[in-house]
């Protein structure tokens, strides 16, 4: 049986969650392709920076972005954004830029959205960012943690895939975060673009499950588990079609007996039918118990990024709010549910509208 969660109270705490990881600008073409385009939207995203613009401006929490960006116009742009989302970025580090960007520049994510037959499609250019090159010993996580105070500490996959010493630097918040009692969790949102030249899964496998043994709540989908910590999901063939629950079920058992100081798993469940329709759902596996979040067969989806971290903003809420497992799934699903119904990474939802959602609330306009 998984231990109980011990959250810090809340008075004791400048933070409810800090997050650690990348901040790239989106260029979103809209509703042609990125081959083709000839103007984009821009957002701001990042896998871990989305759960916490997440829980401020949709759960109306104070979180704190831990990052770096090349201080140029595009990172004003950043900035700017950033400013928009109500995330604190008191602990942002600022990198001298030279100008043509051969020693720190911002990361580039160039998305088009998918539509039926034709699958979402990612082109990043994020080599020699200023995030891949901090290092251990940069940011003073004792003032974080201890002297500010932080309930949750917040990282993932996608940071520790930037380079050699992004792991270093996670594992060092981790310690930290451990020692002054901050619940920590990890999205292994496994990419395989990330991997691909610095040894693959493989590579993958090594860095997450050195991690893992830090971690008190893991969340991931689908593909995540096989791929970035070696879990087999059974009945569940290559294109990771048809999800049943109980199979996954199966996994995390057998994640909780490898890794004992999971105190939570949670998992969302995809089935892409098309880009523009999904069957969605979660599972939670918390205090030796599985709960599962209402499924949403047939979600119609308008851009399906950020799905993910939004329901991973909406389990935190929950579990920092003591709303136990079953409300926490339930509210991450409704919330990542509604997080694909709009353009962007970053969720435009309220949390009135999570709520209805949860309730089971229908699209009848609301005036």
């Amino acid at each position: 049986m998984t231990k109980s969660l011990v959250i810090r109270k809340k008075e004791e705490c400048k933070w409810d969650l800090v997050s650690l990881g990348e901040v790239m600008l989106r260029l979103d073409p809209g509703d042609v392709r990125v081959a083709t385009a000839r103007q984009f939207n821009v957002w701001e995203g990042g896998g871990e920076y989305n759960v916490a613009r997440g829980l401020r401006r949709c759960f109306g929490l104070k979180t704190a972005i831990v990052t770096a960006v090349a201080d140029n116009p595009v990172g004003r742009l950043l900035e700017d954004l950033m400013l928009q989302g109500g995330v604190d970025q008191s602990h942002v580090v600022w990198t001298k830029y030279d100008g043509v960007g051969r020693t720190t520049r911002n990361g580039l994510n160039f998305t088009e959205r998918g539509f039926g037959v034709r699958a979402a499609l990612g082109c990043s250019d994020r080599g020699h960012t200023a995030v891949s090159q901090l290092k251990p010993g940069q940011i003073d996580w004792d003032e974080i943690f201890g002297k500010e105070g932080s309930r949750w500490f917040h990282t993932g996959g996608i940071f520790c895939a930037l380079s050699e010493t992004t792991p270093e630097v996670a594992k060092e918040a981790m310690v930290a975060a451990r020692k002054h009692g901050v619940m920590i969790s990890y999205d292994l949102n496994y990419r395989d673009s990330l991997w691909k030249s610095i040894g693959g899964k493989a590579r993958a496998t090594e860095v997450n499950r050195e991690l893992a043994s830090y971690v008190d709540v893991m969340i991931g989908n689908e593909e995540d588990f096989t791929a970035a910590l070696g879990f087999e999901i059974e009945g569940v063939g290559e294109d990771l079609g048809e999800l049943d629950s109980a199979n996954f079920r199966k996994m995390i058992e057998k994640a909780v007996a490898t890794f004992p100081n999971f105190r939570a798993v949670a998992t969302t469940l995809r089935h892409a039918k098309t880009a523009s329709v999904n069957d969605w759902g979660a599972v939670c596996y918390y205090e030796g118990k599985f709960h599962e979040a209402r499924p949403m067969p047939d979600l119609e989806i308008f851009d399906r990024v950020g799905g993910g971290d939004s329901f991973a903003s909406g389990l935190i809420y929950g579990f920092l709010n003591d709303k136990g497992a079953d409300w926490a799934v339930n509210c991450g699903c409704a919330h990542g549910a509604l997080a694909m119904t709009t353009p962007g990474d970053t969720t435009m939802a309220t949390f009135d509208e999570v709520q209805r959602i949860m309730k089971g609330g229908g699209a009848r306009v609301q005036r």
